[in-house]
């Protein structure tokens, strides 16, 4: 496993342009110009992004619902269904070989559930894995959203942690497919608003501890 990662911390970006850089950075990753790398970001304007298989249906609100909340809509490569991303939501895209990792598919995501359950463990939240589905819960509600691509033994795309999220944005969507569960922020479960910076931080910190950085 190599020991290097470079984290880019962005602060608030939109999304477009994180895509495209996310896009530069595995093809630099797949010819080895550039180690690891994590970027770190906030989505602002806020976004609904639709993976390979998602459903169209699955965006609950019109176009000119949309417009007027500013959201705009974007598929792309990764797994999974529909999600969110906005402000006060820590998104993280690792661009990593996972064959230079020694890690497959599978071993991966578990670790990247790992890392953001010991990051909320920090915060005094006791979060966990549901086998049903990919993500990270508290209790019935979806506190994390995974989703990833790996292209040519490069993974792309990541995780969204809800920090302090306007909750409100989910109303529009079927979040990543799934019906009948809700979704949660950790202002929300500890009633307190907590820097992105520290939550950042921790973040770090645990991929670090986890993938042997």
């Amino acid at each position: 496993m190599t020991k290097g990662c470079e984290v880019l911390a962005l602060g608030r970006r939109a999304y477009g342009p994180v895509l495209a850089l996310q896009r530069e950075l595995v093809e630099k990753r797949q010819r080895g110009a550039i180690g690891d790398t994590l970027v770190l970001v906030e989505h602002d304007p806020p976004v609904f992004t639709l993976g390979r298989n998602a459903e169209g249906s699955h965006i609950l609100a019109d176009e000119s619902a949309l417009r007027r909340r500013g959201v705009a809509v974007h598929r792309i490569e990764r797994g999974g269904d529909v999600t969110f991303h906005g402000p006060g939501q820590l998104v993280g895209y690792p661009i990593v070989d996972l064959r230079a990792a020694g890690l497959g598919v599978r071993r991966y995501i578990a670790a990247l559930q790992e890392v953001l359950i010991r990051t909320l463990a920090r915060f005094d939240i006791e979060a966990a894995c549901d086998p049903a589905y990919t993500g990270v819960w508290v209790g019935a509600d979806k506190i994390a959203a995974i989703g990833v691509r790996v292209k040519r033994g490069v993974t792309m795309h990541g995780f969204a942690l809800n920090v302090s999220a306007d909750l409100g944005y989910y109303d529009l969507i079927v979040p990543c497919g799934i019906r009948g569960r809700g979704v949660t922020s950790m202002q929300k479960l500890t009633g307190r608003v907590h820097r992105m910076d520290a939550v950042r931080d921790a973040v770090v910190a645990e991929v670090r501890r986890e993938l042997g950085r």
